[in-house]
């Protein structure tokens, strides 16, 4: 930055461009509803969107230290905001279901660019001594956060206004932060750059068709009777044609996205993609339990429902505090917190098995909501920070790409799926079982009473399936007991950003190398 710009305030100013990047997604879930009615899109339609923002989103990881090499800040912030602007317009005026996922791909992708380079720019001041395990919590305290209040935000403009109004509201907030980057921002470059030399951009598309592929199957099975309709089968078979190609293609080049040999020579990485699926499909019912209990059971409008966000955000605080104290300070065990983290989902699942009922007052949701925030962000920090103990750059951003491509995404809708599968089916047992009696010349044929046997047969299968998942995290708990105790988050330092660019241009001489070899040998 330019020296008329005060030394304190330039951190704080980065963070605000954080906040403003992470606020600016392609579609805004919150607002669904309004969506669906307005455009006539299908809610799978949005959610889909949606997803394929988080997938690109997940993507840049495999590459962020090569942009952040080959790019200055100046033209790297105007750049980002510029697309996502773009994409906000887009995604606000056109009803193209194919244009609005491809949108919110690239949206997803510029937008987590533009967070990391404000990020890694003030990685010092967050942590001083470059801290992995601090530098997390930081960075979920902002993610969750956003997430939280972004949907308050788009609730309340679209209830007051129309919804096409917080992607209005979200271009002006990108045109400021472009402004203030013209004005603030100078040329200058800390290093040499490093062009994006041996880049397999093929290898990236293609894991992004695969993620998109789980995620096509995973939101549209439902409606289109799973593998009875053609598109979820020509979807699978071209997830898995995608996977095997490109697992087959990075066993030759000298430059695959993902290396061949990562799950193999590192193990650890598949399992903290179980533990992350398992965590996300336990709280799943946040996502289809929840809404149609606080809507379609106790009556709650969309402004009561989205007000619970408060609760959350509450909960994020709270969680991140406490990973900062005692995971981050203290240095408390990787089992420990994985622990503590199914302890609060066992809490939330056995609160609602157990207190689920027509009477249930708004507070009673405050408890529950608090201690499944708390744990997710417990779980996430120190899932993500167990990455720090991988090879760096390489296989660190790797794992961190293929990590954040089920954390971000593809946990969450594989979980929904299987939840939303089992409501279905659980709900078509009960409400056949408890309309079996009714007859003619029952008092409840008289009218109505198909809504009151559906209201309690789907209060009935949400109790169910919270009893089978308060099983499954038990089971769970019970697993991480066996995990090592030893192994602690200790000297998980980032490597100075000099080390990184010098193992890059290493690593770009050796493949201009071998393609070369490659060449004379042809």
């Amino acid at each position: 930055m330019h020296d008329f710009v005060p030394q304190r305030l330039r951190p704080w100013i980065l963070v605000l461009f954080v906040l403003v990047f992470q606020f600016s997604g392609g579609v805004y879930l919150a607002s669904v509803a309004e969506m669906v009615g307005s455009t006539q899109l299908l809610q799978e339609d949005i959610q889909m969107a949606g997803y394929a923002s988080l997938i690109g989103m997940a993507l840049f990881f495999g590459m962020m230290f090569r942009i952040k090499m080959a790019v200055k800040s100046k033209p790297a912030l105007l750049i980002c905001c510029a697309v996502i602007l773009l994409a906000n317009i887009i995604c606000a005026n056109t009803t193209s279901v194919p244009l609005l996922v491809a949108t919110c791909f690239v949206a997803g992708f510029f937008r987590i660019w533009g967070t990391f380079e404000c990020n890694s720019t003030i990685q010092l001041w967050i942590t001083p001594k470059r801290d992995m395990s601090v530098f997390f919590c930081y960075v979920y305290l902002i993610v969750n956060s956003t997430i939280q209040l972004s949907g308050i935000m788009s609730v309340y403009i679209a209830f007051w206004h129309t919804w096409e109004y917080m992607h209005y509201a979200v271009v002006l907030a990108l045109l400021l932060v472009m402004m203030t980057t013209l004005v603030i921002y100078n040329d200058k470059r800390v290093m040499p750059p490093l062009p994006l030399y041996g880049i397999d951009w093929l290898g990236m598309l293609m894991w992004g068709v695969v993620g998109l592929c789980v995620a096509f199957v995973c939101t549209y099975g439902e409606y289109y009777d799973w593998f009875d309709s053609f598109n979820i089968r020509f979807a699978t078979f071209l997830g898995v044609i995608t996977f095997i190609l490109n697992r087959w293609r990075a066993s030759f080049i000298h430059h695959s996205y993902i290396f061949h040999d990562l799950f193999s020579r590192f193990p650890m990485v598949l399992t903290l993609i179980g533990i992350i699926v398992l965590g996300d499909t336990l709280l799943a019912p946040q996502h289809i339990f929840e809404h149609a209990l606080m809507e379609g059971i106790l009556g709650y409008d969309s402004l009561n429902v989205i007000s619970l966000n408060w609760v959350g955000f509450l909960g994020t605080l709270l969680g991140c505090q406490f990973v900062y104290v005692l995971f981050a300070r203290w240095k408390w065990p990787y089992q420990r917190m994985l622990m503590i983290a199914f302890l609060c989902y066992i809490f939330y699942l056995a609160y609602f098995y157990f207190v689920i009922d027509y009477n249930l007052p708004k507070e009673a949701l405050y408890l529950p909501i608090i201690v499944r925030t708390v744990g997710y962000v417990i779980m996430a920090t120190a899932v993500l920070t167990a990455n720090t103990s991988l090879p760096f750059p390489f296989y660190f951003c790797q794992a961190v790409c293929v990590q954040n491509l089920f954390s971000a995404a593809l946990a969450g809708c594989i979980g929904s799926a299987i939840v939303g599968r089992m409501l279905k089916v659980v709900q078509k047992t009960n409400f056949m079982e408890l309309s079996a009696g009714i007859d003619h010349l029952t008092p409840f044929s008289q009218g109505g009473w198909e809504g009151a046997i559906q209201a309690q047969a789907l209060l009935e299968s949400m109790k169910e399936i919270y009893g089978i998942l308060l099983l499954v995290a038990i089971g769970a708990w019970l697993f991480a007991a066996l995990f090592h105790p030893a192994i602690r988050p200790i000297n998980l330092f980032h490597p100075l950003f000099t080390t990184i660019r010098s193992n890059l241009s290493m690593d770009m001489l050796k493949k201009m190398r071998a393609e070369k070899r490659t060449e004379m040998g042809n």
